[in-house]
């Protein structure tokens, strides 16, 4: 079994920035890729950010050059910079693993950005 734990979160007004980061521990084998996904009220899960490993790294049109991911395999780490926040980015923030064929999701941690 995988667990991510993420943390970040938060209140925030628009211009702001905020840090989230997640924790992968457990059974961890072949890292295949970490990154970020979000919810926004009444829409569906999108894509923010994902790191392939060994690859390239992708940004949703909407949050490229404001938002910027970084990993530390040593530790199973992922992170996502949120700098220039707008209140459109608010959202359940979720982290996202795949280890082998096998997809793993955080609990999500909420972000508000107020205008």
């Amino acid at each position: 079994q995988v667990q991510l734990v993420e943390s970040g979160g938060g209140l925030v007004q628009a211009g702001g920035s905020l840090r989230l980061s997640c924790a992968a521990s457990g059974s961890i084998f072949r890292l295949n890729a970490m990154g970020w996904y979000r919810q926004a009220p009444g829409k569906q899960r999108e894509l923010v950010a994902l790191s392939i490993t060994g690859g390239s790294t992708n940004y949703a049109e909407s949050v490229k050059g404001r938002f910027t991911i970084s990993r530390d395999n040593a530790k199973n780490t992922v992170l996502l910079q949120m700098n220039g926040l707008k209140p459109e980015d608010t959202g359940v923030y979720y982290c996202y693993c795949r280890f082998g064929v096998s997809d793993y999701w955080g609990q999500g941690t909420q972000v508000t950005v107020s205008s």
